[in-house]
């Protein structure tokens, strides 16, 4: 199977866009949506590399709703919550039903998603470790 496209995986989390900013509007739906998500992982046998950063992410959101942590962009967040919300959908490029390759376009969009906020999460893994909390991700 080749390889995603950037311009797909760009495209994928365009149309997650609106629905990311709308999920931020509502902290308790949000965080309904996270604790899915969470379950979702749970189940995946082993959380591949492109997939690892997902949890960091989470909790990246949870600090920013709860507004302990809001020095970063609403583009960036959005961009996360998008992706988040590509890695929840059922109705994916490929289905997760079929091993290893239902999980591929997942970790593509997360880790698109991760490049462009990278410098976001580091700043956020800095603010976690002055702050006494644990790091989470690489």
């Amino acid at each position: 199977m080749s390889k995603i496209s950037e311009e797909v995986i760009e495209n994928e989390l365009n149309k997650n866009s609106s629905e990311a900013e709308e999920l931020l509007k509502d902290q308790d739906k949000l965080e309904r949506f996270l604790e899915r998500l969470e379950r979702k992982l749970q189940k995946i046998p082993a959380i591949g590399s492109g997939l690892s950063s997902v949890p960091i992410l989470i909790s990246l959101v949870r600090s920013y709703i709860k507004k302990e942590y809001t020095d970063i962009p609403i583009g960036s967040i959005i961009a996360i919550v998008g992706a988040l919300i590509y890695l929840f959908n059922h109705f994916d490029l490929i289905p997760d039903s079929i091993p290893v390759l239902g999980l591929a376009d997942d970790a593509a969009v997360v880790a698109a998603a991760l490049k462009l906020v990278k410098d976001d999460v580091d700043e956020y893994k800095e603010w976690q470790k002055k702050n006494g909390r644990v790091v989470l991700g690489n």
